[in-house]
């Protein structure tokens, strides 16, 4: 009999907490719930801390401490709240994280369990922005495994294993240019927040969604692939293809490309991070070719979308203008759903804020959080300042 794989699920609540959930109760023989956490929304961590029978809860928020000890009465689920009880919640013995903490967040969290050599699922690409080279030389120390959960770095996960990176001459990297792919630079001045939340293609939490229709998310996956594989920044190209069929692509030095392909539904992605080496059934559409009829693809124009030139500026720079980059973008992001600022001005707030801040060589983790604290103060003043 195989013994069951325990899991823990940070940010349970968010789009790709509640699709792992999916993917763990329906292969409930060959996993067990270990730790969930969520940010705030306490209701729903308790209610499927429930459902899976999870031996820990974490609440982000201490501010629901209270009421997520309340709603967990009666129960054997342990109970904790703040930044200490997450990172204590990563130390658990589970055999997979699946990291999903939006934002800079996420990282404590994640290199807890990176440091006790856990397989990390990572949906937290911030991490690997602020402080990728740091968290890959901790991946190697402690003897972890890392495997991305983006769909796109999935694929390309997917399409490298066992073959080798001395034969990979481009990563190809696909976005599908998301809700205002062909919309003018004039139009897009007047965007609203139920707009931009529009994805085509994908469902996605508020900050991601957002992230996608300036595809700053693009950005932030091209800094995170560099640290993940092994190319030159030079040559991680992103193409636009709006269908999300072809999730990425690799090149190799006979020409032949090899991409992964399936429908744009994240529980694919995680199953294999769950399963990985092995694969298991998931019950998402299948791709019929014949109705699909065919891919495009076409070049990102940087001028309506600037968030792509700001983030390849930020990794050709390397040092802390990654870090920089995504917490001025954070800031910008929440000010935009709260109606602060407009559309266009979230990369506009980015560019200034990097220019201002400026990069210095980055050496360890504390610098780290505190170029994020002082970027996020900067981008707050901004903002109020406007």
């Amino acid at each position: 009999m195989t013994l069951k794989k325990s899991v823990s699920v940070f940010g349970v609540t968010g789009s790709i907490g509640t699709s792992t959930v999916d993917i763990l109760k329906t292969h409930a023989d060959k996993y067990s719930v270990d730790a969930v956490t969520a940010h705030s929304n306490v209701d729903a961590l308790a209610a499927i801390a429930k459902d899976v029978g999870a031996k820990c809860a974490v609440i982000g928020d201490p501010a629901y401490f209270n009421q997520l000890r309340d709603a967990l009465a009666g129960t054997d689920i342990e109970v904790g709240a703040g930044e200490s009880a997450l990172i204590e919640a990563a130390e658990r013995p589970s055999d997979i994280v699946i990291a999903a903490i939006v934002g800079a967040a996420g990282l404590k969290p994640t290199l807890a369990a990176i440091r006790r050599g856990a397989r990390v699922g990572l949906a937290n690409k911030e991490t690997l922005v602020c402080a990728g080279a740091l968290m890959t030389a901790e991946v190697v120390k402690h003897n972890a495994t890392l495997i991305p959960v983006d769909s796109e770095h999935s694929a390309i996960f997917q399409v490298l294993e066992d073959r080798p990176e001395d034969r990979v001459d481009r990563i190809l990297l696909t976005a599908s240019g998301g809700p205002f792919r062909e919309w003018s630079l004039a139009d897009m001045k007047s965007v609203t927040r139920v707009q931009a939340l529009a994805h085509p293609n994908w469902e996605m939490g508020a900050k991601i969604s957002i992230d996608s229709a300036t595809m700053m998310n693009k950005g932030l996956e091209l800094i995170e692939a560099w640290h993940l594989f092994p190319v030159s920044e030079e040559r991680i190209e992103i193409v636009v293809h709006p269908q999300s069929v072809v999730h990425s692509m690799v090149e190799y030095s006979d020409g032949s490309v090899l991409a992964q392909l399936g429908s744009p539904d994240m529980r694919t992605p995680i199953a294999y991070a769950l399963s990985w080496p092995d694969r298991i059934r998931v019950d998402v559409k299948r791709l019929d070719f014949a109705t699909i009829g065919s891919l495009n693809f076409q070049r990102p124009d940087t001028k309506r979308f600037p968030a792509l030139r700001l983030a390849r500026e930020a990794l050709q720079e390397g040092g802390t203008l990654p870090t920089v980059l995504n917490g001025a973008n954070e800031v910008a992001v929440d000010a935009f759903l709260k109606d602060k600022i407009g559309f266009l001005e979230i990369a506009g707030i980015v560019e200034e804020v990097m220019g201002k801040v400026g990069s210095e060589k980055l050496t360890n983790l504390d610098q780290v959080f505190e170029t994020d604290a002082r970027v996020r103060r900067e981008t707050a003043a901004m903002i109020a300042a406007v």
